[in-house]
C-alpha cells in the first residue's frame, strides 16, 4: 500500500510539471502576442538549476557562460520546465545538455 501511495504522488508531479510546461511552451501566459521566448521562465530555471554543482561549473565556465545569454538553442531548452525537471533528475540528460553547451560553442568559435 506504500508503494502505491509513492507512486501516486510521482504521477501527480509529473502531471503537474508536463501542465506547467504546456502553459510554458505555448505562452499562454504571455498575453502580449509576443512569440519570443519567455525570457523570466528562463531565468527562474536556470536560478532552480544553480542549486546543483555540475550546473554551476558549466555556467561559470567562460566557453559556456555567453551560451545562457546569447544562443537560442540553449535558452529554448531552458524556457522549459518540463525539459529542466528533466535534466535535474537524468544523468543522461545532464550529458545531452552538455553536448548542446559544446555544440554551440563550437559554432560560435567556428563562425
Amino acid at each position: 500500500m506504500k508503494k502505491l501511495g509513492s507512486w501516486i504522488v510521482v504521477f501527480l508531479g509529473f502531471i503537474v510539471t508536463l501542465i506547467l510546461s504546456i502553459i510554458t511552451s505555448v505562452n499562454l501566459l504571455n498575453f502580449s502576442g509576443d512569440k519570443g521566448l519567455n525570457t523570466q521562465n528562463i531565468e527562474k530555471n536556470i536560478e532552480k538549476l544553480k542549486g546543483y554543482s555540475w550546473f554551476n561549473e558549466l555556467y561559470e565556465n567562460e566557453e559556456h557562460h555567453r551560451s545562457f545569454f546569447v544562443s537560442i538553442k540553449i535558452r529554448k531548452y531552458l524556457e522549459s520546465s518540463m525539459r529542466v525537471s528533466k535534466l535535474i533528475r537524468s544523468g543522461k540528460e545532464q550529458e545531452k545538455f552538455i553536448v548542446l553547451l559544446e555544440e554551440v560553442a563550437r559554432l560560435r568559435i567556428k563562425g
